[in-house]
């Protein structure tokens, strides 16, 4: 499935049932319920969650063990606002920028600032995050198409207009709070095809054929 990191509407944790390694979540919703249907894909903090039951109020979806270690899901409990968003159809903008809905890590807000109208937070991120992350880029932050400001060792910055906190969960979250993190897919594209070459022992892409060619 592909979303745009454009998030519909804000739901509202309704139930959460806990198995073993996994659970089922039940969430208020409105605008995401108008035409969903049974194995449809909806974002959830930015994890792309299928719908197994709904009704004119509420959908239900099952978060897999994997999903919980790897996201902060598995902090959600009963009252707690999600960030929502439907799967791309063909035909639709592209508000922001194409999401997958997988989750690669789990960054911590460091720092949270006000600079006139804007927010900016500053986010640590592990390597694997940061390795795709570049000024002026995009990411995606439990669920919402960002721009990146800044780039760090260990951290990047991004600033939130008024009406992306006001519509959103991460205009109430605060230093020290976790949030799911999704570097932009052109960025792994790019690197597995600049990589096959070597792991692949034959022709492929390379930094060398892009400059021949007058990419670069």
């Amino acid at each position: 499935m592909i979303f745009t990191g454009i998030v519909e509407e804000m739901g509202k944790v309704n139930r959460m049932v806990r198995g073993g390694q996994s659970f089922q979540l039940t969430i208020e919703a409105g605008k995401v319920l108008e035409d969903v249907q049974i194995g449809d894909s909806i974002a959830v903090n930015g994890v792309c969650l299928t719908v197994i039951s709904f009704n004119d109020q509420q959908f239900t979806v099952d978060v897999m063990p994997e999903t919980v270690d790897k996201t902060n899901l598995k902090h959600l409990r009963s009252g707690h606002p999600v960030n929502l968003e439907r799967a791309l159809r063909l035909g639709d903008r592209m508000g922001g920028h194409l999401v997958q809905g997988h989750v690669d890590a789990v960054g911590t807000i460091a720092q949270k600032e006000k600079l006139d109208i804007a927010i900016i937070y500053c986010i640590k991120a592990p390597q694997q995050v940061l390795k795709y992350t570049v000024p002026k880029g995009s990411i995606t932050i439990d669920g919402i198409s960002l721009t990146i400001i800044d780039v760090f060792p260990d951290s990047f910055t991004v600033s939130l207009i008024p009406h992306t906190a006001q519509q959103t969960v991460l205009g109430n979250k605060i230093p020290g709070d976790g949030v799911n993190l999704e570097s932009d897919i052109i960025g792994r594209y790019v690197e597995h095809l600049l990589n096959f070459d070597k792991d692949h022992k034959q022709g492929g892409l390379s930094v060398e054929v892009l400059a021949e060619n007058g990419f670069l």
